[in-house]
């Protein structure tokens, strides 16, 4: 019997996405560029409800998918998708479907797309997040390409996804690069909310002096209400675990210094490029890579005055506010940056079903998420999420403990990068008179670029002799 699917790549990812379409009932046909790899995997896949097949041979693979043919390809972005595109669009037919999972440049994506336009070949960017675990066992996944491509998918994505209340975790948000992108910006919230969850526990740490099991247990009562969210809940498991090999906190045995693989970066960069603001996730960025120069730390701890004081430590309370508050101004950044995206591309994502597939699955899953959809869906002045009532009414009641956050870490001379900007971001968008006016007048005085005045239409320039 011919496979419902095709899989290439059979490392952590592709494999956990395999045995759950398996696990599902789907036919799937296997392959992998080591070709040892596959028979141990198909030994992993023995006993599930569906039937898995692996193939040496990639034109062998092909064939064995029923037309017109998905094949999901699991492999490194960028020259090995390139190379694989090039090597496997002349053995397909007219309507099959290439799906680029992986974590993907939405620009190459774009690229991709056009340039198989016209050969009956169709591209997919999709963003899968959740992990390993996900993937095995419902992913959140965002579909990008042709409406083609998604009713061809559809079927199969569904029955994978992760599931909220009965509702698949999956949609097709859009053309081209779309999907891509939607991923991009998750895992640049995500950026965020990780750093931001880091200052938290750093401000327990260095301020309060409380052990990491004590810290784990406040993240363990945020677990439940308004904070309840799957990096709470692992923040909570980090902190309270021991190291078998030296007794100590695991956390006390984990050198700080952080890693990225690019996407916070690439958030930053198309926010940039769009000219919005991405400020929150952009601290997060920058903190990674100032956790990356430990030696300079090291040396400049003794060398840096920093003109602390010893302010008091900010209530449980405070600092739950505090995290509310930029989990907020965070993610609306981050609908900011898609919506404007969806403008410029032409893509006209579905910001509350974006907020929906969220819901569960991914790395950012939380009890927010509901809440944001609801706004999306009611009236939204100006496309900003932070002015719905039901948000207005959130920062109204949380901003304070964001602010007073802020200052006692400001003055304990304890970093708080990513709150610092959310909260600077907010201070911003409440003022209706701001001070780009001075900009103006000083890039007028030594560029003679001009100005708009408040009285009057028409470009204008200053007397400044």
């Amino acid at each position: 019997m011919a496979a419902d699917i095709g899989v290439y790549g059979l490392g952590t990812m592709g494999s956990a996405l395999a045995l759950n379409l398996a696990e599902k009932g789907f036919e799937v046909a296997v392959s992998n560029r080591e070709a040892d790899w596959i028979g141990p995997f198909l030994n992993e896949a023995e006993g599930l409800t569906g039937a898995v097949r692996g193939y040496e041979d990639l034109m062998d693979f092909i064939n064995a998918i029923k037309a017109p043919r998905t094949i999901l390809f699991m492999i490194p972005s960028g020259a090995p998708m390139d190379a694989m595109i090039k090597e496997v669009t002349p053995l397909l037919s007219d309507g099959d479907t290439i799906i680029d999972g992986g974590n993907a440049d939405f620009n190459d994506t774009r690229a991709r797309t056009k340039r198989l336009e016209g050969t009956g070949v169709h591209f997919v960017g999709m963003g899968v997040s959740g992990g390993a675990e996900g993937a095995r066992h419902g992913p959140s996944m965002m579909v990008g390409g042709s409406d083609h491509a998604w009713a061809q998918f559809r079927p199969m994505a569904e029955a994978i996804a992760a599931r909220f209340e009965g509702d698949p975790c999956v949609a097709h948000v859009g053309p081209d690069g779309a999907g891509h992108f939607v991923k991009t910006v998750h895992n640049g919230i995500e950026y965020a909310d990780m750093q931001m969850i880091a200052e938290v526990y750093g401000i327990q740490r260095d301020m309060a002096g409380m052990a990491p099991a004590d810290i784990g247990a406040m993240f363990g009562r945020w677990a439940d209400g308004p904070l309840a969210s799957y990096l709470v809940e692992i923040s909570h498991s980090v902190l309270q675990a021991v190291d078998a090999e030296t007794g100590k906190p695991v956390i006390d045995v984990i050198l700080d210094s952080a890693g990225q693989k690019g996407t916070g970066r690439w958030t930053v960069i198309e926010a940039l490029k769009l000219g919005q603001s991405a400020s929150a996730i952009e601290a997060a960025v920058g903190a990674r890579g100032w956790s990356s120069q430990k030696e300079v730390r090291v040396a400049a701890q003794d060398v840096l005055e920093s003109g602390a004081s010893a302010p008091a430590t900010p209530s449980e309370d405070d600092l739950a506010s505090a995290m509310l508050a930029g989990r907020i101004l965070a993610h609306a950044q981050g609908f900011a940056v898609l919506s404007t995206a969806s403008e410029a591309f032409e893509w006209s994502l579905g910001m509350a079903r974006i907020a929906e597939i969220w819901r569960a699955g991914c790395i950012i899953r939380s009890a927010l998420l509901d809440e944001f959809a609801d706004a999306f869906r009611g009236e939204l002045p100006f496309g900003q999420m932070i002015l719905a009532s039901a948000m207005a009414a959130r920062l109204e009641s949380t901003v304070p403990g964001l602010r007073r956050v802020v200052a006692s870490a400001t003055l304990a001379g304890q970093p708080v990068p990513a709150l610092s900007a959310a909260l600077s971001w907010h201070d911003s968008m409440s003022r209706a008179r701001g001070t780009a006016d001075m900009i103006q007048g000083l890039r007028d005085y030594f560029g003679n670029h001009g100005f708009k005045r408040v009285d009057r239409d028409g470009d204008h320039h200053g007397s400044w002799g």
